[in-house]
């Protein structure tokens, strides 16, 4: 493999990229070519959205071809075009062929919820001290038990599945990959329902329950129907305070609400917006995340 390496401002990255698309390309990657320095930017954008910019002042783009001599052909008819002004041609470097599935697969170890409760993904084997394990590979869904707003979450599953009333019927909303659901369903619910907006997630639900031998059912949200003991919605704090009414009138009499994907200065923000039908309350914090409920 040969990575045609280059420099352009970022009014040009889209349309360079696209013309390496159209040159063949294998895939085509953007940096701040400023990373690591005084100089870098952030560029950050909201979950399942596009990021603000398109690139950097300064990006590096790296496109990858099966060959030097495809490199160089790209590159020849990259020079004579008026977009290309203002970029510049840092080289072509010759990329050592790699175990690509292995090197991606060693980046991903089994998370711990708890001692003995394990996410592991498939290439894995369980720790020993586990006794309850989901397994999930990373995929085009959010949540794989990494980030802290996912493990709280897990942790009051576990918790509740102790107790001896257990979790009975239980809605995930915003299910992602459906790994809350899985975890319900693991610690004895009875009935989980799980929806998303995102017919993609609802797939990768349904598939992550198969695996895990549980049985959840995956749908959008029109789907869901009638009061559920537990309301899990790991969602981000703007669309949470936008559904307090919908998810609050899905709590059964008794029942729980858990929210998370709030950060720790937006428990206030919370509060007032489920003020008029509950009392939210922090129950878990982990790297300025937290996790907020209430009982009904």
């Amino acid at each position: 493999m040969f990575e045609l390496r280059l420099m352009c401002p970022e009014d040009r990255v889209e349309t360079l990229s696209d013309a390496l698309d159209a040159l063949d390309a294998l895939s085509v990657s953007v940096e701040d070519a400023d990373a690591q320095t005084d100089a870098e930017q952030a560029l950050f954008g909201e979950p399942g959205m596009p990021a603000p910019k398109d690139g950097w002042q300064r990006s590096r783009v790296l496109a990858l071809f099966e060959s030097r001599e495809l490199a160089q052909a790209a590159l020849k008819l990259l020079l004579v075009q008026d977009f290309f002004h203002g970029c510049e041609v840092l080289g072509i470097q010759n990329i050592p062929e790699q175990d690509w599935v292995r090197l991606t697969q060693s980046q991903f170890a089994p998370v711990e919820v708890t001692p003995d409760f394990w996410i592991v993904p498939t290439w894995h084997e369980p720790p020993e001290q586990a006794r309850t394990v989901i397994r999930l590979d990373p995929g085009l869904a959010f949540g794989t038990g990494t980030h802290p707003t996912t493990r709280m979450c897990l942790r009051w599953i576990a918790q509740q599945g102790r107790d001896v009333a257990g979790l009975t019927r239980v809605l995930d909303y915003g299910c992602g990959s459906g790994i809350l659901a899985i975890a319900a369903a693991k610690f004895g619910a009875t009935n989980v329902d799980a929806v998303d907006i995102d017919p993609a997630a609802v797939e990768s639900s349904l598939l992550n329950a198969q695996a895990n031998h549980v049985l959840v059912n995956a749908g959008l949200p029109e789907a869901v129907s009638g009061v559920y003991q537990t309301v899990l919605a790991n969602i981000l704090a703007t669309p949470l305070k936008v559904l307090a009414p919908l998810l609050w009138s899905r709590v059964a009499d008794g029942g729980s609400l858990v929210l998370a994907g709030i950060l720790a200065r937006q428990a206030d923000e919370l509060i007032e917006a489920y003020a008029p039908f509950c009392t939210l309350r922090v129950a878990d914090t982990e790297d300025g995340w937290i996790l907020m409920t209430a009982v009904n």
